[in-house]
């Protein structure tokens, strides 16, 4: 059997500076990519991953998880949604996209 990860990209209120499709990569492989109000799913073999989102050089801060035999693991992410992380992002490109686990 195996895990699922499930990563689902909602802004919720206001809009999305850094805009367009986001890459989802797990342990520095690419599992699939994500627009606006969709949700991607894909496999995982048991044990200790590290997920980053990214939209060209822009990112996410790298995030481990533990996730166990068929388990689903979901995460939520969005880009910067406000001016001073948006500028922010220009020096620390790992700042311009929000990821969290649910």
């Amino acid at each position: 059997m195996s895990a699922t990860l499930r990563v689902t990209r909602e802004v919720g209120f206001g809009f999305e500076l850094r805009r367009g499709r986001f890459e989802i990569s797990v342990d520095g492989k690419s599992v699939g990519s994500l627009e606006n109000h969709e949700t991607v799913e894909t496999p995982l073999e048991p044990g200790r991953h590290t997920i980053r989102i990214r939209k060209g050089r822009y990112s996410s801060r790298d995030h481990s998880f533990d996730v166990a035999d068929g388990e689903v693991v979901s995460f939520r992410c969005h880009g910067a949604r406000i001016w001073p992380t948006y500028v922010a992002s220009i020096i620390l490109p790992n700042l311009a996209i929000a990821l969290k686990r649910e």
